[in-house]
This record gives C-alpha cells, structure tokens and sequence, in this order.
C-alpha cells in the first residue's frame, strides 16, 4: 500500500469551497479557545460555586444525611442552573468579535476571487497544504500594492481593476493548519513556504507582516521559530480579553538566519 502523500501547493479553482470554510473555522476557533479559558478562569469557578451556594442555603438545598448516599444529589439543580447562564454570558460577550472578523475576512477582496487577485504579484501566494488527498492546511501571503488594505469585494468587485505590481510589505492574510496535524510541526513548514516564496519570487519584498492571536498559541510559535519578532501587541476586549500581536521579518534578518544555518 502507497504511503499518503503530503505537498504545498497553489490553490485551485476546485478548492474553493474547501479554502473558504477553513478560513472561517480559522478564526472561530478562537471563540471556542476564548470560551474555555473564561470558563476555567478562576474567577468564572469562583463566581459559580458562590451563586450556586446561595442558591442552595435560599432553598436548604444541602445534603441531608437521612437520605443516604442520594443527599449529595440535592445540590446538583443548583450547580446545573448557574452554570448554563454563565456559559451563555461569556459567549455572548466573546462572540460578536469573532463573528465580525470572520465575515471580513471571508467578504475581503482577496477571497472574492482568489486566483486573480494572488496573481497581481509574483511574490503573492495563495497555497493549501494537502495530505493523502485532502487540504488540511492553507497560507495565503499578499505583496501585491494593496497588501495593507483591507478592501471589500462589496465597495470594490473586479480584481481586475487592482493595481499590478509588488509592495514592499507582504502580508501573511491566511493561515491555517487542522489541529490533529499540529503535533507534527507541519505548520512550520507552510510558514516556511510562503516566506521563501515572498522573498525570493521578488527583490521589491523587504518585509513580511502578520497579525496573530494569543489564543492560538501553534500560529504564534511557528511565526516565531522563522525569526518573525513583536512589532505591537493590542489588547482585544472580550471577557477577561486577549492579545493581539503584530509581528515581522525583514529580509535582511532572514538571509543572516539562513546563512548561519547553512
């Protein structure tokens, strides 16, 4: 039996469908990473056995020792009761954020028409990371002369109409690996890619960009292996909040890191 085959590669017309759901999943992860860490946050467990107690002395609701082993049940109600509306509190608050940069993103002039508008640059890239067939990660690198917008196919529809040509700031739009492949540091791999592609398709490339959350650990880590540094940090609201890093590579740093691995 053939072993699976694993490849960079350009994006394709068929993988549209695909691309796009993992470029919304992408970033609602970090709703779902949010929500877990408000939930265990100390404060959150502190709040919910404190209400919960309340509760139970409101009602005298504590075990009592005549029912046996059963008395410990007597409390659950409470516990269960608070808990739900704590849940959906924290979500509630956490999520608009989320909400909002995933249709951006996925409402974004790059997405509208992703062949043409990876190709206005010959260090843009749009590439997926398939495995045995399937895409399980993506990268999408922009270096064309509106890399720093954050244009709307709704205000502005034709690619066509964009400006050919190569900025001086690329900027990493897409990133994304499925978690079960983490483990194996193939995302090191995919960043590895697009800032070899970016660099070496064009001399006009003399730095590379990306923003990244605290709440997706893996993304940070890779970024920081290649040599990418903090330009600024900003502090997203949400309960108890997280960070946003911004983060770069100069070309200069990237050629004396590659000569002294060599």
């Amino acid at each position: 039996m053939a072993a699976p085959n694993a490849q960079i590669r350009p994006y394709k017309l068929k993988d549209e469908k695909v691309v796009k759901f993992a470029i919304g999943k992408a970033l609602m992860e970090g709703l779902t990473i949010a929500n877990r860490r408000a939930v265990f946050h100390p404060f959150t467990l502190t709040m919910w056995v404190a209400l919960s107690c309340i509760m139970i002395q409101y009602f005298s609701w504590w075990p009592n020792p005549e029912h046996g082993f059963l008395r410990f049940f007597s409390a659950v109600p409470a516990f269960a009761c608070w808990a739900v509306p704590i849940l959906a509190w924290i979500d509630w608050i956490n999520r608009p954020y989320f909400e909002d940069a995933t249709s951006d993103a996925l409402h974004n002039l790059d997405v509208a028409n992703i062949e043409e508008y990876y190709a206005l640059s010959p260090s843009s890239g749009f590439f997926v990371l398939e495995y045995d067939g399937s895409i399980i990660g993506l990268v999408a690198i922009d270096a064309s002369k509106n890399s720093q917008s954050n244009q709307s196919f709704k205000e502005h529809n034709k690619v066509k109409e964009q400006k050919r040509g190569t900025s001086s700031v690329a900027v990493i739009r897409h990133f994304y690996v499925e978690e079960l492949f983490r483990k194996s540091n193939v995302q090191d791999d995919l960043v590895a890619f697009a800032v070899r592609h970016a660099f070496n398709s064009s001399g006009d490339v003399k730095e590379i960009r990306v923003v990244t959350s605290s709440l997706l650990g893996y993304v940070q880590e890779s970024f920081g292996k290649l040599g990418f540094r903090i330009e600024g940090i900003t502090t997203m609201k949400g309960v108890y909040s997280w960070t946003a890093r911004t983060m770069n590579l100069r070309k200069t740093d990237w050629t004396k890191d590659k000569q002294m691995s060599t």
